[in-house]
């Protein structure tokens, strides 16, 4: 297996063959597969490219279970790959209780060409986590948008993933089916205020998808959420929407300042990282989350995943 320092460097050649060798790394948790993460991710850190972020548009696709996320994103990726953008898809799902394996398998269910050598396509486990961001989905994310054009994590839509997938996404897009209740759902939940792009499916329905846009542009207006885009979109041939959609999805990372955003998914990242090593213990240790969060408010904007959470061990133990 190749170092971690030797796969950035092939990712940053662009070098898309060895995705997968990157994703058995950080889902490997020995010892020596964390330094050579920690490698990994050190060399692909905005301070070892010259303060430059990782070219790739990262985007969070979420929503309820049973709501046609996989056969949206096949249509969207098709239409990304229509437009020559390579694409890496990170498809996060529950985990088997007994087995720790996904349960799901949204990479067998998503309608690709299997020699397209521009995608990539990985399905891994939340573990213990009912809908939360699978350990390693973070720093993949990371690292493959080096590489790819458009790096794309699927969360299925319960527990904590609409909040754990906008730690981590330029562009968090929701979806949502009409006659469903997951308007009236969302906004007890606040979820509203989390997506930048807002889905509603099965435009085919006519009335209904007319009826839900309505009241998503209400709920919106109430919480002055103006510059989320709202787009109706229909995946049974012949599709519609799509193409409107993927432009909303560009517009959205056009008008974004990407380096804040990624700047607060890195310290994310380490708060995530830290708290999943240490428990709630390591986290009073240091002070607790909101101490945590001012401590890596403080640290250099530059700095990478790994040297803030070497940080955080250490603000623990002198306490």
């Amino acid at each position: 297996m190749r170092s971690g320092a030797e796969l950035a460097e092939r990712l940053r050649a662009g070098d898309l063959g060895v995705s997968a060798e990157v994703l058995n790394l950080l889902e490997t948790r020995t010892d020596q597969a964390r330094a050579q993460t920690a490698a990994l991710l050190a060399a692909l850190s905005p301070a070892a490219m010259d303060g430059a972020e990782a070219p790739g548009h990262v985007v969070g696709l979420t929503g309820p279970p049973g709501v046609g996320k996989s056969t949206l994103l096949s249509r969207l990726v098709a239409g990304w790959r229509a437009r020559d953008r390579s694409v890496a898809v990170l498809a996060v799902d529950p985990s088997s209780r007994r087995s720790g394996g996904s349960l799901l398998g949204d990479r067998a269910r998503l309608e690709v060409d299997p020699h397209d050598k521009g995608l990539f396509i990985r399905s891994t486990a939340a573990a213990d986590r009912l809908g939360g961001l699978a350990p390693a989905t973070r720093a993949a994310a990371t690292a493959l948008a080096v590489a790819y054009d458009v790096v794309v994590i699927e969360t299925v839509g319960v527990g904590q993933s609409e909040t754990e997938v906008a730690d981590v996404a330029d562009t968090v897009v929701v979806v949502i089916q009409p006659g469903s209740g997951d308007v009236l759902q969302f906004l007890k939940a606040g979820i509203m205020e989390v997506p930048d792009v807002l889905v509603v499916t099965k435009a085919d329905l006519g009335k209904v998808a007319t009826r839900a846009l309505a009241d998503l542009h209400a709920a919106l207006r109430s919480l002055g959420a103006r510059d989320t885009a709202v787009v109706s979109v229909s995946s049974v041939p012949p599709p519609q929407g799509i193409d409107k959609l993927l432009d909303a999805i560009d517009a959205h990372r056009a008008r974004l300042d990407l380096p804040a955003r990624r700047l607060a998914a890195r310290r994310a990242h380490a708060l995530a990282d830290f708290t999943s090593e240490h428990g709630d213990r390591g986290l009073r240790a240091a002070g607790g989350a909101r101490a945590a969060r001012r401590w890596l408010a403080d640290q250099d904007p530059l700095l990478d995943v790994t040297a803030l959470v070497a940080g955080l061990e250490r603000l623990a133990s002198a306490q």
